[in-house]
């Protein structure tokens, strides 16, 4: 698949280039999930760039720098000494390389050396201190354990807390970019092919890419794809969040799998793990782990206990509500009963995604002030799909979002936006339309 958007992140990197190899060193941080392209996004800013590229594996220090050795040497054609065999020896000699010659640094996987050696951190951190006003290099960092990246360079107790010039955290493709993708690889697709890889991806840069390159962009060729013997996905979600939580994560993993199921209330996730108490865990989720999301009805305050928690993720989302539910399936390599399973539940789990779909597409117009859903506390019917107010005063669009029109019933929706302007917004000129699969 040929390199999509991100042009505003290139932009950025090559600001901050330049300002490296004409001013003095910066060093950048670029984080997001897995899959999500970071390395894709470096080496495509570094073309054609002096650039050392290190990958940082689960190794021993030594065995790194004896590996990283003959990559400095071939990349910037210079003499390295072999004896080196720690990796502070080895960053202090790069930047007194970088004090004669401006180049830029790669180091990917950051957060591994945390597993390797800790005090690589605070080395750093000292040699950065003493070399970063008199060299030109442009040090770019990478991670994709975002709990741990998210530690290094944002808790005010680690040693590199502070040091980054500029952190950039890369997010999904945004719709316009994975419509243009399926113009490009199908041109014949429907609005639903773009809702199912919407929702099967989340527009995960790595996981369209499969589908772009085994030409399986229809419904049930990504299914197809997806659910078979050997296929990258079946596991893909466990290991995803195995490297997130480490040992501890069944609790984790019975939560995720709780709230993608619909039991999205703190209490009801409690008692269907057996009344254990895990708002400790909730917390880590959305603020370290950064996987869920806390949801309030729109314009609720901020301490309201009317909320629901959603898989912010919608890869994850659809890995816990197939591959991780039937599991049992897999085991006995029943693929075809699973197939079967995905594509008659499809029309029911796309119509949730369609929403989120529609979400999006109001946050990236730019149009709006805020975007959510409305409802009341238990036992009430007043549901609204979207509620977004416009940056205009006193404007609001209301909408109701169905994967068929024909099931719209506009008396319904009236009766609910009259409740909805008697309760929240007795002042706002409202608009109510509904959105559905040919609105894409």
């Amino acid at each position: 698949m040929k390199f999509y958007n991100r042009t505003n992140e290139l932009a950025e990197l090559q600001r901050i280039q330049n300002l490296s190899f004409n001013d003095y060193s910066r060093l950048t941080v670029v984080t997001g999930r897995r899959r999500i392209g970071k390395t894709s996004l470096i080496m495509k800013s570094v073309e054609g760039l002096p650039t050392v590229y290190l990958f940082v594996g689960r190794k021993s220090e030594a065995t790194l720098c004896s590996e990283f050795i003959p990559v400095i040497t071939q990349s910037l054609d210079v003499f390295v000494p072999n004896e080196i065999r720690t990796f502070r020896s080895l960053f202090q000699y790069l930047m007194e390389l970088a004090s004669n010659k401006p180049f830029t640094l790669v180091i990917d996987e950051f957060q591994e050396f945390y597993n390797i050696n800790e005090s690589v951190y605070s080395d750093m951190q000292n040699i950065w201190d003493t070399y970063r006003k008199k060299s030109r290099m442009n040090l770019i960092i990478s991670g994709s354990i975002y709990s741990l990246m998210q530690k290094i360079f944002q808790h005010s107790k680690e040693p590199l807390f502070g040091r980054a010039d500029n952190i950039i955290k890369l997010s999904a493709f945004n719709l316009a970019t994975l419509k243009e993708i399926m113009h490009d690889y199908r041109p014949q697709f429907v609005n639903d092919d773009l809702l199912a890889l919407y929702s099967f991806t989340g527009g995960v840069p790595k996981y369209v890419e499969l589908f772009c390159d085994n030409s399986a962009l229809s419904i049930d060729e990504m299914i197809s794809f997806m659910i078979r013997e050997n296929s990258p996905f079946t596991d893909e979600g466990k290991n995803l969040l195995i490297e997130e939580f480490g040992k501890n994560y069944a609790i984790y993993f019975s939560i995720l799998s709780a709230i993608s199921g619909g039991i999205n209330t703190q209490p009801e996730i409690e008692s269907a793990l057996g009344d254990k108490s895990i708002g400790g865990q909730l917390k880590r989720l959305i603020e370290d782990y950064n996987i869920i999301t806390r949801q309030r009805p729109i314009l609720a305050k901020e301490g309201s206990q009317t909320v629901r928690y959603e898989i912010q993720d919608s890869f994850i989302r659809f890995w816990f509500n197939y591959f991780d539910r039937h599991r049992s399936l897999i085991e006995i390599k029943n693929f075809v009963g699973l197939q079967s399973i995905i594509k008659s539940n499809y029309p029911t789990y796309s119509g949730k995604l369609l929403e989120l779909y529609f979400k999006q597409q109001f946050a990236e117009s730019f149009q709006y002030r805020a975007i959510g859903s409305w409802w009341e506390p238990k036992g009430s019917q007043n549901e609204i799909d979207i509620v977004a107010l416009r940056l205009e005063k006193n404007q609001a669009v209301v909408a109701e979002v169905k994967r068929q029109k024909k099931n719209f019933k506009p008396e319904l929706l009236a009766a609910k936006v009259e409740h909805l302007k008697y309760k929240l917004l007795p002042k706002y000129h409202i608009k109510t339309i509904c959105l559905s699969l040919e609105d894409m």
